[in-house]
């Protein structure tokens, strides 16, 4: 299922062959609106299902004179996110939770899965081919920090910014899904603009799948980290790189601090295998440990990367294999493994 890019909204709705309105077409599109809202891919996809159920259910009350397709979908997804929203905590990552700890075995008690902000793979949020450089730009706008930054923000001004700033609603379009006044939107667009000027996002490069130079450097950190040889995976971090292993709210910084903590681990990923995959606009690796005496290959974490400068700055190490792996269609099965 495919994005509608929005260079080809033109007001009408898309048409199958046999001029039945096509609302799959908006699902990719939609997935990158509710995850930025919602922050979680599990939530992210019942709240996409949703709208499109709804919009199905009352398409006779759709009305093209009102408005495009394409924007009364959106008005739906905002109202279900909105809804989602009423009640939760604001999702996060480790380094919002408290300060970084220092090496140890003590990780913590685990937090339950509504705490974190939670991966989500490109292909759930960003449109297959198009232009370059804006499937670059929206790329930034899925990466973990980001979107982790979107929800320090109150939910309808963080629908404000993401379709003013992300998505280049204007504003009147924006006031009208919202049922608001463009000055209304304004005002919150500048109050959500001046948060997210006070909290730090780090910086990292875009990601290219042809990229040789991060090609090379991938290579070194899987083969480094199949090894556990720890020497030449710190030599690959940046001098402030950040270690975190969600659920514990447990997180390192620093390259000295997180060689200390693998030293200090007893080899425990030694002989694991990474399978190469892509969350949030950012190389991310299945990891794979071996489990009783067969030695078979188990899934044990997913594994977001994010570089800059040609080396790594953040690696986030999510345990809940059980869930993300299929969702990242990653082989559950030892036997799948290539």
């Amino acid at each position: 299922m495919t994005a509608l890019p929005a260079a080809d909204d033109a007001g009408s709705a898309p048409m199958r062959d046999s001029g039945e309105i096509d609302l799959e077409l908006f699902r990719v599109e939609l997935g990158g609106y509710c995850y930025r809202m919602l922050g979680s891919a599990f939530e992210t996809e019942d709240a996409v299902q949703e709208t499109l159920v709804r919009a199905w259910r009352n398409l006779d009350r759709f009305d093209a004179a009102r408005g495009t397709l394409r924007s009364w979908l959106y008005t739906i997804a905002t109202n279900i996110c909105l809804d989602m929203l009423r009640s939760a905590q604001r999702r996060a990552r480790a380094m919002d939770l408290g300060p970084s700890a220092q090496a140890g075995p003590d990780l913590g008690a685990p937090l339950p899965q509504s705490a974190w902000l939670e991966p989500i793979p490109d292909s759930r949020t960003l449109p297959a081919g198009g232009d370059p450089a804006d499937l670059t730009a929206r790329r930034e706008t899925i990466r973990l920090a980001f979107v982790a930054a979107l929800q320090h923000l109150p939910p309808r001004q963080r629908a404000v910014l993401i379709l003013r700033d992300v998505l280049s609603w204007k504003a009147d379009e924006v006031a009208r899904l919202l049922g608001t006044t463009v000055a209304s939107v304004t005002s919150a667009l500048q109050r959500a603009r001046a948060t997210l000027k006070t909290i730090d996002i780090a910086p990292a490069e875009p990601f290219q799948l042809m990229d040789q130079a991060q090609r090379r450097l991938l290579a070194r950190y899987c083969e480094a980290f199949e090894r556990y040889d720890v020497e030449t995976l710190v030599s690959l971090l940046h001098e402030d790189a950040t270690m975190s292993m969600p659920p514990f709210s447990w997180w390192l910084h620093g390259r000295a601090a997180i060689r200390r903590a693998l030293l200090a681990a007893g080899r425990p990923c030694e002989d694991a295998r990474l399978v190469p995959t892509v969350a949030n606009g950012s190389p991310a690796f299945g990891q794979y440990r071996p489990s009783g005496p067969d030695g078979h290959f188990e899934p044990f974490a997913l594994i977001v990367v994010e570089l800059s400068g040609g080396l790594i700055t953040e690696t986030t190490t999510y345990l809940d294999a059980g869930r993300l792996f299929p969702l990242f269609d990653l082989p559950a099965a030892p036997a799948a493994l290539p």
